[in-house]
């Protein structure tokens, strides 16, 4: 008699336990991006390949004695990081990207300076 609660126990159990394992687990779908798609390198990686593909710049690489291959083998062992860098980098190197910037300044001292005047009394010509 001793048996009878013990396999309604374990009969009880092995139920529970089917139907638990029946149940669907829960599933997350996202999209997961493949390698080397990241799109800050793939801007970064553009923005280089541009400035490259300028004759003078690529009159210069060849003069250290660098083919384009050697430049891209080269650019493709950088990390992402170094990359990035290297692209922030590039507005500052090339020839007259500063110019835009001081002529502005210029700009707004003149003005200001025009305006200290205009506001003191003092009459501005330019002939």
């Amino acid at each position: 008699m001793h048996r009878i609660p013990f396999f309604r126990t374990i009969t009880l159990y092995l139920i529970v336990a089917t139907f638990i394992m029946t149940l669907p687990a829960q599933g997350w779908a996202m999209f997961i991006p493949s390698a080397g798609t990241d799109p800050v390198r793939d801007a970064d990686m553009s923005k280089i390949q541009r400035t490259l593909e300028s004759t003078m710049i690529k009159q210069r690489l060849a003069d250290f004695g660098l083919s384009s291959e050697e430049v891209k083998s080269r650019l493709n062992t950088l990390s992402d990081e170094q990359i990035h860098q290297f692209a922030g980098n590039l507005d500052s190197l090339q020839a007259g990207a500063d110019g835009v910037d001081a002529l502005i300044f210029i700009l707004l001292v003149a003005i200001v300076v025009v305006l200290i005047l205009q506001l003191t009394g003092h009459k501005v010509i330019v002939k």
